[in-house]
């Protein structure tokens, strides 16, 4: 069967056969009677109708509730439930999913159809013959599984690389010792805890001497040092990672890695004048694990980062990448263009603006009564305006941070913007000491002098790599010096005794040479 271009498994009804004879009798023959290539998956909760979810429709498959005994008697017919709750059908992508109740019982079943899929990958062939690694994000359901199992395919029978499959799920390449035929000549590696699976990646590397290795689902600090560990020993590496876009990777503190992870620094006066940035910014702290990056806005659509590092930089500065678009028609054709989104500005961490004048603040789309208040009791030097071009920084909900009429107001405007969750006095007094590092009983000439006594400190230490012993402060000022050190990547200890108590900036520890790789 074609769809946009793509071959369906040629037997897509005895495929999906073995999947409806584990149910209990009176439920196969509503579905026999349907067109089996428009069922999606069948859902049976104790107590509750079965249904089955078609294409464009539910359709309850019995009026008598599920009992124990029907969910029994699929459990019997499948391949054994692993620690994340799924089984399959040998041979088959068909996945079977359990929902268990406190006591460990099942209670709920998803029997999810699953198809090998043909051709879907001539959008991204160019970039898999590149031999660069390549990481796919987008939204569950959108087919990145299915890019995967093509490519592992593809690299494997056309261009005769030696390709391992990472199966934690068995997603890939189907449940059952032998493999699913939609990988090729692809080896698969199942893994037998989820938790395991970032030693299942090294072994593979060590063990087999793959040119490639494909792995779903990245979603932990261990499997992402275990990816960049394999991309640095020179293998291909092509994976998915949870989230749909590459903003949504970087602000991810767990995967960050992936694409070089974020530091932030301080910059001079001068640099940051230049920038016309705050002082504290955040920018790559290393090269990127992966040299490409896809968005997968549809099955037949894919927004395309090129050099991962470039786009990662752009966003970090504020605006966002122009990547690829790719577009696969009907017919099967790709159609290329630049995509054209609007270049937005990336909120930046509220950290470093001490104003030296009044500080001009337009609270867009919040009560500017409201933020009135808070700045006369913070005792703020700082006042509202009425627009975006008048201003210093900007205010607005996180919620409105895809807003395009606040995103052409920033357009040319060298305001900040800086986002929170609700339109209330808390929220806006936590943004405001944070920007303005409000203390209590501390004068503003006196808190620019206990700054920039603390960020020489922080110079010399980094200079220096010893240890940077500072003033005595009050508790409330050693706070603030905390916050400026751990922001430039060094540890701060607190030593001695009041009222002598003070600070000793360190170097972070450097990490034995096996915990680095």
């Amino acid at each position: 069967m074609m769809k946009n271009g793509r071959k369906t498994d040629p037997t897509p009804r005895e495929d999906i056969l073995l999947l409806i004879v584990t149910l209990p009798v009176e439920l196969q023959h509503p579905l026999l009677a349907r067109e089996l290539d428009r069922l999606l998956e069948v859902v049976m909760d104790l107590g509750r109708p079965p249904e089955a979810r078609l294409v464009e429709e539910v359709v309850q498959l019995s009026p008598r509730p599920v009992s124990q005994e029907d969910l029994a008697h699929v459990t019997a017919l499948v391949g054994e439930f692993g620690s994340d709750n799924r089984a399959g059908i040998e041979r088959t992508l068909h996945r079977i999913s359990a929902i268990r109740n406190r006591k460990g019982q099942i209670v709920g079943l998803t029997l999810r159809v699953g198809r090998a899929v043909f051709g879907g990958i001539e959008l991204l062939r160019d970039l898999i013959e590149t031999g660069q690694s390549l990481l796919i994000l987008g939204r569950p359901g959108v087919g990145k599984t299915t890019k995967l199992r093509e490519m592992a395919r593809v690299l494997a029978d056309d261009l005769h690389k030696r390709v391992i499959v990472i199966d934690t799920s068995n997603e890939i390449a189907g449940d059952g010792d032998i493999p699913h035929p939609g990988i090729g000549g692809a080896r698969r590696m199942q893994v037998p805890q989820v938790k395991r699976q970032h030693a299942v990646m090294i072994e593979a590397v060590e063990n087999h001497m793959p040119e490639v290795i494909i792995v779903d689902e990245i979603g932990t600090e261990a499997e992402a040092a275990a990816a960049r560990t394999i991309a640095e020993r020179g293998v291909q590496l092509i994976g998915t990672a949870h989230g749909n876009t590459l903003e949504n990777l970087i602000k991810n503190p767990t995967l960050s890695d992936l694409v070089g992870g974020v530091q932030v620094v301080t910059l001079s006066d001068e640099e940051a004048r230049r920038r016309r940035s705050t002082k504290t910014v955040s920018e790559r702290r290393a090269l990127p694990t992966f040299d490409i990056v896809v968005e997968m806005v549809d099955r037949d659509e894919v927004i395309v980062h090129a050099d991962t590092a470039a786009a990662v930089d752009s966003l970090l500065r504020g605006t966002s990448p122009r990547g690829e678009r790719r577009e696969q028609s009907a017919t099967g054709q790709v159609h290329v263009e630049v995509d054209e989104r609007r270049a937005e500005r990336v909120p930046p961490p509220a950290a470093g603006v001490i104003p030296r004048g009044p500080a001009r603040i337009y609270p867009y789309a919040l009560s500017r009564d409201l933020l009135e208040r808070v700045i006369r009791s913070l005792g703020l030097n700082a006042r509202t305006v009425g627009g975006v071009e008048q201003a210093d920084l900007v205010i607005a909900l996180r919620g409105r941070s895809d807003d395009l009429r606040l995103q052409r107001m920033l357009e040319g405007s060298s305001a900040s913007l800086h986002l929170i969750k609700r339109n209330t006095a808390n929220e806006m007094r936590r943004l405001l000491e944070r920007t303005f590092h409000v203390l209590e009983g501390v004068e503003g000439e006196e808190l620019h002098h206990l700054v920039r006594e603390t960020e020489a400190a922080i110079d010399r230490a980094l200079a220096t790599g010893e240890a940077i012993p500072l003033a005595p402060r009050p508790s409330a000022l050693r706070k603030l010096q905390h916050r400026l050190i751990a922001e430039r990547g060094l540890l701060a200890e607190s030593s001695g005794r009041e009222p002598r108590r003070h600070l000793v900036i360190r170097p972070l520890p450097s990490l034995p040479a096996d915990e680095t790789e």
